[in-house]
């Protein structure tokens, strides 16, 4: 699909190609080196995963401003970008998100209370990435690009047929790790998917301040292929990142994929959008929205009715209640527990660290903290 849009001086000029499946209409289009077969079923089921990721993320977006969690990154609008490439991923598959891929998460199999768990302080991640194939989040911009490149440079010496996809922003390709990350994956043929969520944003930052080029036109630069999708398209996401896994599976080497989506919320619940960017754009956003493409498709064809729609929506009511009861009988941890799992083994340092701690918290028992006894009376 070309786009063609006007440019500075008045001229329409032809925008980079932008890989589409499923139109915001819900029309269902063919592309020449995309392919993708699906059956009313399956379809049923992303929209089911599109639909509860969604119904999640603002179940947890209301329990922080309810004081239930300190922060929340909403991924509201990036729910196919994330459902699509999640999907694409076999069992075997690798991925390293940020702090915003609840919606890969979910494909991967992580309790959604894991996540928030995290978000509320009172456990480091709560899932086992060994267990899942889904690394812990990374608040760190863009390091978690390294990381996937080594992890996918290792998988070549294990001799393993699996590949790796990294996550990042559009903000986070600024980022000297990112850059590195491209080196390292090309000279060395790493089997990983560089998978940028181009939501427009990097935090008050548009993307035209952040480049003079498409993200995906960097990938040529380190020598190895890119390509633009629509974000907000479930389909067009699950066959590129499908094929690009694919790809890299065969020894092929990386890949950056671009999509191109909008991030509708607020980039953390501690931001505020409306200081930086226009009603106007947010509106015309709303228009391409991922889940209704995919119902007026579901509803074109005659694959699901009311009765279907009905059922989904009860289901994500229960899972907005387990959700909201989970959070809120969550236990607080044992503070000293900060120190259990900073090193896999006993480290020297840090169980001074946490003797030293253990000793100041016991001598609020006593009164020797502030100096006083345990009657009150000054020591």
């Amino acid at each position: 699909m070309n786009v063609t849009v006007t440019s500075a001086a008045g001229a329409p000029t032809a925008a980079p190609e932008l890989v589409q499946l499923l139109t915001p209409e819900g029309e269902r289009v063919e592309h020449p080196d995309y392919s993708l077969e699906t059956t009313p079923e399956e379809l049923r089921s992303i929209y089911r995963d599109l639909v509860l990721v969604r119904r999640f993320d603002a179940e947890a977006t209301s329990l922080q401003r309810q004081g239930e969690l300190g922060l929340w990154a909403s991924l509201l609008g990036q729910e196919a970008a994330q459902v699509g490439s999640g999907r694409a991923m076999r069992p075997g598959d690798y991925a390293f998100p940020t702090y915003r891929e609840h919606g890969v998460a979910w494909c991967k199999g992580v309790d959604p209370l894991n996540l928030l768990g995290m978000f509320r302080g009172v456990n480091h991640g709560g899932w086992d990435p060994n267990e899942k194939n889904f690394h812990l989040y990374t608040i760190v911009i863009g390091s978690q690009t390294l990381h996937a490149t080594g992890y996918a440079m290792g998988i070549t010496k294990d001799g393993a047929d699996d590949a790796v996809i990294a996550y990042f922003g559009d903000g986070a390709s600024s980022q000297g790790d990112v850059a590195e990350a491209f080196t390292f994956a090309s000279v060395y043929q790493a089997p990983v998917v560089f998978f940028c969520q181009n939501n427009q944003w990097a935090i008050s930052e548009p993307t035209e301040k952040q480049t003079r080029v498409p993200l995906y036109q960097r990938a040529s630069g380190f020598g190895f292929p890119g390509v633009r999708v629509d974000g907000n398209d479930v389909l067009a996401c699950l066959a590129v990142t499908r094929w690009a896994l694919d790809r890299a599976r065969n020894g092929e080497g990386p890949v950056l994929i671009e999509a191109f989506t909008y991030r509708m919320g607020a980039h953390t619940t501690s931001d505020d959008p409306s200081r930086y960017r226009i009603a106007e754009e947010l509106e015309s956003w709303k228009l391409k929205d991922p889940l209704e493409r995919l119902k007026a498709h579901l509803v074109r064809e005659g694959w699901a009715d009311g009765e279907f729609f009905d059922a989904l929506e009860a289901e994500s009511e229960q899972l907005a209640r387990r959700i909201r009861e989970g959070v809120r009988t969550m236990p607080d941890p044992d503070p000293s527990s900060i120190f259990d799992h900073v090193y896999a083994e006993d480290h020297a340092l840090v169980a001074e660290e946490q003797a030293g701690y253990l000793a100041y918290a016991a001598s609020f028992a006593t009164g020797d903290a502030d100096g006083f006894d345990e009657d009150g009376d000054e020591g």
